[in-house]
């Protein structure tokens, strides 16, 4: 893979190859047919996931410990050829395995007996209807009136074609030495009406079940926006088993920071026509987007500029004046605009005359990498499948009753264009919907489909942001310069992979510290140190090694022999020298083990130190040895202990060096410093301009104004810092800021950002983050400025005594850096305080094993707040 995969993409993948694995031996063993979804919420990479698939499935993968399926045949179907070319491109753009040679778009013109392994074939509904050149010749309905009455005959194919395509998926599911599995890009659409009718219902129903001589798919992997749809559309499925079903948590999606973390919507305040104010409103945000793109760029130094683009949507049925009356305001506030920076994606595909303009069609799955457009027009949801990172605007003239398509829309532009969080800029991670013609209620709704990636039925975007009308924040600079040094010297806490490889870790490492030239040679000096590590484990373990190397040189068996006459069976033990291949194959899975590339080199390495045997020789010794090393598990262990050591030591003396390169390459350095089975120490990045909302929407559809509060480390132009607060939050802060010695305060961010603070914990066996409210900053004895972390934290709640137990932990591994750690709640009527850097409390947490944390405030480790 070109790309390094998430923690939640890999699990998929890990978890998805299982279900292949399973279905491909269960087909061949038994001809039992299965089928199962990858569901994950928009902008998550499912294709970058597939294409992780594809390529364990084609050529194996040894990180994932996944045999290649040698007579794998992928079909991907959609009901659109420009979703599954756009899909084609991403797999060539993420895969650096699958040829363009593997990826076959199935033309009107193909002709083979079956398909070959080893290849995706992209075919659409329009491909397989009845008019189609590939299915001429073939009537499903006739072939399965003929299949009921036992008198199928062959046919005389048209247009000197030997096999249509369902005959090519007839001989390729019949094929022993073949698998054919099917992708459903979009599961659900349209399977829903398989009861109903409908072209591409039936198509899909005959791909599942099969039709005729035609038999069913073996394998059938949907890809869906949601697992319930799917299960509905399976419900066609005849005499298919499931496997469990491949759910990707949105929370984790939403913390990756491939996705946007805001979504700003603004709309008039009173009844009227507003559409002239707020196009002309979106344009001066487009405006200002770009500027911030190109002083970002600059900053970084990055060769990657964003070219933000505004979703102009119109209705169905546009009035064509209208909508060149919207360009002409867009080109009077922005002048310099190029005036072929426009285009459209009608589903007429032609040009377009809007008042005096011509504006000219582009594809929709083009309009992501045509930077030079800066305007599109667009009418509903454009296509399923289509998304564009850089649409960072939207100003919709779209009617209220609309808002299905709305959401749908802002569902397509939620991708973060550089596929990562610009650290401390709300701004950089949010889009802006302008919606002149909605109502409170309206937006309500809209507001709660988008918290749900923009489909109703979707999984709910724990992290996500829906501001109506925000305000912006910039640093307080009535803030001493020491206070904003202590905040950025505050540890927070990456989120433990379940799936961590020290020693793929420190490689990945290695390399990054040599390119960046922080260490030169990293890659040479790693597997030296591994070597080491792996010599002192190969001469404490020699007995151990020795005896699993015997068992790798001889194979045993049992001969049977067969009376002629009476048919007698006699079994006969045997023992034999294992050849090359045998021997070869054990290396494999040793190094698979330990590491393919360290496996390899430290192969050539050993027969290097050979000096009795010739080359040849001494390599097969040497993986004679690795092959009987792999079967010793205490190798792994101290292997991955040293690897893991050496990686925390390089990144602790190349903290400062790290910190000084550009946002991308810290991104990269936090990333692999994440890629651990334990909780890692991150830096906080300074928080350089937040967008905060200053009303609220009430159930009822009533707006309330947010409180404002001073001396908090962001402001407004006032001083003034809007903050959502409840009783408690209140009683703390109020608390706080009353001390003698208080400077400022900051309100810990709650999600995944790059400037907020969190600590791991564990709950039900899974590792989350809990994210503290408070900072409190203030005067220390000597002068300097201290840093108190402050937690409300409500006693009742279910993970209340997880998030305890973590914060304690946290406490206990950053002693100093904090003069106060406190957990705050209210019991019954009066605040109580546990002070989580006091070692008692701290043990008392640990070892506490009640239902409510409300028997620790209320014990002798806890005090009355405040202390």
């Amino acid at each position: 893979m070109k790309f390094t995969l998430k923690d939640y993409q890999d699990e998929a993948v890990r978890d998805s190859l299982l279900n292949l694995s399973k279905a491909c031996r269960r087909w061949h063993e038994d001809s039992d047919i299965h089928s199962f979804s990858l569901t994950a919420t928009t902008g998550a990479g499912k294709t970058v996931m597939a294409a992780a698939v594809f390529e364990a499935l084609f050529h194996g993968d040894d990180d994932l410990d996944f045999e290649a399926d040698p007579g794998a045949v992928v079909i991907w179907f959609s009901d659109d050829p420009s979703l599954n070319e756009q899909t084609r491109f991403r797999l060539i753009e993420a895969s650096d395995r699958l040829l363009i040679s593997n990826l076959v778009v199935v033309e009107s013109s193909f002709n083979r007996e079956r398909f070959e392994p080893g290849k995706v074939y992209f075919l659409n509904t329009q491909k397989l209807s009845r008019n189609s050149l590939l299915v001429r010749g073939h009537d499903p309905e006739v072939d399965e009136e003929r299949a009921r009455r036992g008198e199928l005959f062959p046919e005389t194919r048209p247009d000197a074609r030997s096999h249509t395509i369902w005959d090519t998926i007839k001989n390729t599911v019949e094929d022993p030495e073949l698998t054919l599995y099917l992708v459903l890009d979009e599961a659900h659409r349209g399977m829903g009406a398989t009861r109903g009718g409908g072209e591409r219902s039936t198509i899909v129903k005959r791909l599942i079940n099969g039709h005729g001589a035609v038999p069913a798919i073996p394998v059938v992997w949907g890809i869906s926006a949601t697992v319930e749809r799917f299960n509905d559309a399976m419900e066609v499925a005849t005499g298919r088993s499931t496997l469990p079903n491949v759910v990707v948590d949105a929370k984790k999606v939403q913390e990756s920071g491939l996705l946007k973390d805001t979504i700003v919507l603004e709309t008039p305040d009173e009844t009227g026509r507003f559409d002239s104010v707020l196009m002309r409103r979106g344009t001066e945000k487009l405006k200002k987007i770009s500027e911030a793109w190109t002083a970002y760029a600059e900053d970084q130094d990055d060769a990657k500029l964003v070219q933000p683009l505004m979703v102009f949507q119109v209705p169905n049925t546009p009035d064509q004046d209208d909508i060149g009356r919207a360009l002409d305001i867009i080109f009077d506030t922005w002048p310099e605009l190029p005036s072929d920076c426009i285009a459209h994606v009608f589903g007429e595909h032609k040009d377009q005359r809007f008042g005096g303009r011509t504006v000219s069609y582009i594809s929709p799955e083009r309009v992501q990498d045509a930077s030079n457009i800066r305007i599109l027009v667009a009418k509903d949801a454009i296509s399923t499948g289509w998304d564009c990172p850089r649409a960072e605007v939207m100003v919709s003239f779209r009617p209220a009753t609309d808002r299905t398509h709305i959401t749908q829309l802002l569902g397509r532009m939620v991708r973060t264009p550089l596929a990562r969080r610009i650290p401390g800029n709300d701004q950089l991670n949010s889009v802006d919907c302008l919606l002149p013609f909605f109502d409170t209620d309206t937006v309500t709704k809209v507001v709660d489909s988008l918290m749900r990636g923009g489909d109703d039925d979707g999984q709910e975007l724990p992290g996500r942001r829906i501001l109506i009308n925000p305000k912006e924040m910039l640093p307080n600079p009535d803030m001493p310069e020491a206070v904003w040094s202590n905040l950025l010297c505050l540890p927070s806490q990456s989120l433990p992979q379940k799936s961590a490889k020290p020693v793929r870790r420190l490689t990945l490492l290695a390399h990054e510290l040599a390119n960046d030239g922080l260490l030169a040679n990293a890659g040479k000096l790693a597997h030296a140190e591994l070597y080491k590590i792996l010599n002192g484990a190969k001469s404490y373990h020699a007995t151990a090694i020795a005896s699993a190397r015997a068992e790798v040189l001889k194979v045993e068996g049992q001969s049977v022999t067969v009376a002629v006459g009476s048919g007698d069976k006699s079994f006969n033990a045997f023992v034999d020298e294992a050849d090359i291949v045998v021997i070869e194959d054990a290396f494999r899975r040793a190094a698979r083990v330990l590491s393919p590339d360290v496996a390899r080199t430290y192969a050539e390495y050993l027969a290097d130190q050979n000096e009795e045997d010739e080359s040849d020789e001494a390599l097969l010794d040497a993986h004679t040895e690795i092959a009987g090393m792999g079967l010793v598990p205490q190798i792994k262990d101290i292997l991955d202990e040293g690897a893991d050591q050496l990686a925390r030591e390089w990144l602790a003396n190349h903290k400062d060096a790290i910190k000084a390169l550009t946002h991308d390459r810290q991104e990269v350095y936090r990333n692999i410093t994440s890629m651990s089975s334990d909780p890692q120490d991150i830096d906080l990045t300074m928080p350089e301009k937040w967008l905060e909302p200053t009303t609220i929407l009430e159930e009822d559809g009533a707006t309330k104004q947010v409180p404002l509060y001073n001396d908090h480390l962001l402001c407004d132009e006032d001083g003034k810092f809007p903050a959502v607060l409840n009783g408690i939050e209140n009683a703390v802060l109020s608390t706080e800021g009353a001390r003698e010695d208080f400077v400022g305060w900051y309100r810990n961010p709650p999600r995944a950002t790059q400037d907020s603070i969190g600590a791991a914990y564990k709950i039900d066996g899974e590792y989350s983050i809990v994210r503290p409210d408070f900072v409190f900053f203030a005067k220390g004895s000597d002068g300097d400025i201290v840093a108190d972390l402050i937690d409300p934290h409500g006693a009742f709640l279910a993970d209340a005594i997880p998030k305890l137990k973590g914060l304690a932990a946290y406490a206990e591994t950053h002693p100093g850096v904090y003069r106060r750690i406190e957990a705050v709640d209210e019991i019954e009527g009066k605040l109580r305080v546990l002070d989580l850097t006091n070692p008692k409390v701290r043990n008392a947490i640990a070892n506490f094993g009640g239902d409510t944390a409300t028997a620790l405030y209320q014990s002798e480790h806890g005090r009355d707040y405040p202390i």
